[in-house]
């Protein structure tokens, strides 16, 4: 039974991703991953909509209790960070209400802590990703991985030791304060 269940959601107006992960005896486990194609809706409520009852469903489904969104990135265009901004707000109003915690993190977070480089491609992450949760990634859910790569970036922030030491870290402190951690 995981103790944990991380919503991964990578916000779009056209495709929205998202990835779950369970935590189960302290480690990710890979659940599911899709796309949500909005491509064929030509209206902008009626896309913000489907992104709420979709991610309502998701968090349903599979029994999630924290959500983790990537964050709009700027951009040269104006009105493309406000749709994404709608879009993001619609996957948190769905998560906040079913009593979620949402947090948010920068497309290039994510890509650090996946694949050590921030600039990283979606192939590159996808390929990290099927080595470290022993999956295969199918061409249609390459959109998807933005959202699986958001949960695992959240699993290992929110898993890390050092980082309730909250800019204090340093191994001395960590040993002192956890000598049950030390062998």
């Amino acid at each position: 039974m995981a103790s944990r269940t991380i919503i991964g959601i990578d916000p779009g107006t056209n495709i929205l991703g998202f990835g779950v992960v369970d935590v189960v005896d302290g480690r990710p486990r890979f659940v599911d991953m899709g796309v949500l194609d909005m491509r064929k809706e030509k209206d902008p409520y009626g896309k913000l909509r489907q992104i709420f009852d979709t991610v309502s469903e998701v968090i349903k489904t599979y029994h999630g209790t924290e959500m983790a969104l990537e964050s709009p990135f700027y951009g040269k265009n104006a009105q493309v960070i406000l749709k994404l901004g709608r879009a993001q707000g619609a996957a948190m109003i769905a998560a906040l209400e079913q009593g979620l915690g949402v947090t948010e993190y920068a497309p290039r977070a994510a890509k650090q802590a996946i694949t050590g480089n921030g600039a990283a491609s979606k192939e590159q992450v996808s390929a990290m990703l099927e080595k470290t949760l022993d999956i295969t990634v199918k061409a249609e859910h390459l959109d998807a991985t933005d959202a699986l790569a958001i949960a695992l970036c959240h699993f290992y922030t929110t898993s890390n030791p050092l980082a309730a030491l909250k800019g204090k870290s340093s191994w001395e402190k960590f040993i002192k304060d956890h000598p049950d951690r030390v062998k």
